[in-house]
């Protein structure tokens, strides 16, 4: 089949990747003339675990392929898929010039049966709005519109992508269906479903996915503060939760908040439709404001601990990206604490193993970056843990009391467990369980 994708950011490009992954012939179309060369030219502008190994196979075979012409990028393609940034408004709705302006220009260009599938995270109504748009100029019988929302965990998007739990196809249209039905067969070979369903119901059921995972993060955040002052351990807690078939085990997990490109936005824009539809979402209004606050819970620690007064101390920082295995930074809680330990005085030394280059676009040389993680803990008071890095679950505790002023770690992802921090001599406090409090002599 040949599919034409607009857009080369995380959705675009791994969908992209994907489909021609499975044969098909994909054109990606973007207006940035510096990334379509980079892409040209077999680089990557993000990262993303597993992806530079089919974007270069499939580059090579010249299944993939780029280009900043709208017009060339259509030209033959059975479907087109939009994968446009939605960046919420300062309201918090969704922004569709992106979506809505490629609308019109793909009315003046579509000249045989083409299906349009929204593959940005939009709001309930826009599959609506685009088929107004494409009508306006178009036969009916040129085209229709299919909502087919993404299910992608960055870091996991390929994995995601080739083997997915589910697809959500919105359409009324038998014909669409029957193309959406031919375009995903290679990826639900082994029985995992494809759900048809109305435009606005694929619409609603991604910002209720993503809103309901939110929310229980933030439910388990609400616990894990609580359990700090009636002294409880939330991983205690979290195990006899998750043993619940009715509950499950995932998206159990305390922390410092949620952040990256899905969540925020799209409780935020589920929020918005609510309100413009005369509906009060209470919930959602809480788990936003459970987040924001959670967001402040490490810095708060270690401002306290040092008496309200960073001046003069260094900060160790592992992990700045929103997730593991992404450089993705987009509302990412790291961005917020350290910017609360700077205006506390503190000077900050930090490692990622992906994100800090995106960093250093927000701090400048406000805060140092370290080659590794143990380059970090020269010079520093303490350690503050803030991604959870597969390579930051084990470290060398014998090297963390070397080189830290005096053996102090705030962990803001419980990555330790208290009884080793305290076998270890270290002073810890970590989210929802209690602190191991002595000092070790030097």
């Amino acid at each position: 089949m040949n599919i034409a994708v607009i857009g080369t950011g995380y959705v675009g490009l791994v969908t992209g990747t994907c489909f021609a992954e499975t044969g098909n012939h994909v054109i990606c179309v973007d207006i940035d003339e510096k990334k379509v060369e980079r892409l040209k030219q077999g680089e990557i502008p993000i990262y993303e675990p597993g992806l530079d190994i089919l974007f270069d196979r499939n580059t090579r075979q010249g299944r993939l392929k780029f280009t900043t012409n709208l017009k060339e990028g259509i030209q033959g393609a059975e479907v087109i898929f939009l994968a446009l940034p939605t960046p919420p408004g300062e309201d918090g709705s969704a922004d569709l010039s992106y979506v809505m302006g490629v609308a019109a220009d793909l009315s003046e260009i579509i000249d045989a049966y083409t299906v349009v599938i929204d593959k940005s995270t939009v709001p309930v109504g826009t599959a609506e709005k685009v088929h107004a748009i494409l009508s306006d100029k178009l036969s009916e019988d040129l085209f229709d519109v299919v909502s087919n929302p993404e299910f992608l965990r960055e870091g996991v998007a390929v994995d995601d992508f080739m083997r997915p739990d589910r697809v959500v196809v919105g359409t009324s249209s038998e014909r669409a269906k029957e193309v959406m039905s031919r375009l995903y067969e290679p990826f639900v070979r082994q029985g995992n479903p494809v759900y048809f369903m109305d435009e606005r119901s694929a619409e609603m059921t991604k910002y209720a996915a993503n809103s309901y995972l939110a929310t229980r993060i933030s439910f388990m955040n609400e616990i894990a503060n609580l359990c700090e002052k009636v002294g409880a351990n939330v991983d205690m807690v979290r195990l006899g939760m998750g043993s619940d078939s009715r509950i499950g085990k995932r998206f159990l997990f305390p922390g410092v908040g949620y952040g990256g490109s899905c969540f925020p936005k799209d409780v935020q824009a589920l929020a918005k439709t609510a309100a413009e539809n005369g509906y009060d979402f209470r919930i959602l209004n809480s788990v936003m404001g459970v987040n924001d606050k959670q967001k402040h819970i490490l810095s708060k620690k270690i401002i306290d601990y040092y008496g309200g007064n960073l001046s003069g101390k260094t900060i160790a920082v592992w992990g700045l990206a929103f997730k593991p295995n992404t450089d993705d930074i987009r509302e990412a809680p790291a961005l917020t604490i350290i910017e609360e330990l700077l205006n506390a005085g503190a000077s900050i030394k930090a490692f990622d193993p992906e994100a800090m280059e995106n960093v250093k676009q927000v701090f400048g040389d406000r805060i140092q970056f370290a080659e590794e993680q143990y380059e970090t803990l020269i010079g520093a008071d303490s350690l503050a843990v803030i991604t959870e890095w597969p390579v930051f679950r084990a470290p060398s505790y014998k090297v963390l009391r070397e080189l830290l002023g005096e053996p102090v770690i705030f962990d803001g992802r419980n990555i330790y467990d208290p009884k080793v921090m305290e076998t270890e001599g270290f002073y810890y406090d970590s989210i929802g369980r209690n602190k191991v409090v002595q000092k070790a002599e030097a």
